[in-house]
């Protein structure tokens, strides 16, 4: 299966399940794909979704996954990578009124230029990178350790003098 991804915020993002329906539609993927689409208006009619996933849920179908393909929450994005999945990062755009900037666009930059993922930019190169994940797949584990904790006690320890 393919795990779909488009995080639970108030931004839609049509364009990535739309070029996905399409796909799916005309028989082009090696695997049925499941999707939660949160906020999203476009609602896929050649694979399964829902709106909205628990947490239990999410990480079932994230681990059931061969292919994860997200937007480039940093969240979605760690947690996949962590899983040791496939990961496919589709970062919203701010010209296509997906996001009021383009944060996720830099933080998938970076992940696929450190090797961990790929990055589609257009979706005439999706197929192709679905494609890729399943005949050369990344081999590069994500294995950093979380930095929030050390942060947070470096914080305290300075200002709780």
């Amino acid at each position: 299966m393919i795990f779909v991804t488009v995080g639970s915020r108030e931004y839609p993002f049509d364009r990535l399940l739309i070029a996905l329906d399409a796909l799916a539609g005309a028989n082009r993927l090696p695997e049925p794909l499941f999707a939660q689409i949160g906020q999203s208006t476009y609602v896929p009619k050649h694979y399964e979704s829902v709106r909205y996933l628990d947490t239990e849920d999410f990480y079932r179908h994230q681990g059931e996954a061969s292919l994860v393909i997200s937007h480039a929450g940093t969240g979605a994005l760690i947690g996949a990578l962590k899983r040791g999945k496939q990961v496919l990062s589709v970062p919203r755009r701010k010209a296509f009124g997906e996001h009021i900037d383009d944060h996720q666009l830099q933080v998938s930059a970076a992940l696929a230029s450190m090797g961990y993922l790929r990055q589609v930019l257009d979706m005439d190169d999706l197929e192709p990178a679905i494609r890729l994940a399943y005949s050369d797949p990344i081999q590069k584990r994500y294995d950093r350790p979380r930095n929030v904790v050390p942060v947070i006690e470096a914080y305290l320890a300075e200002h709780l003098r």
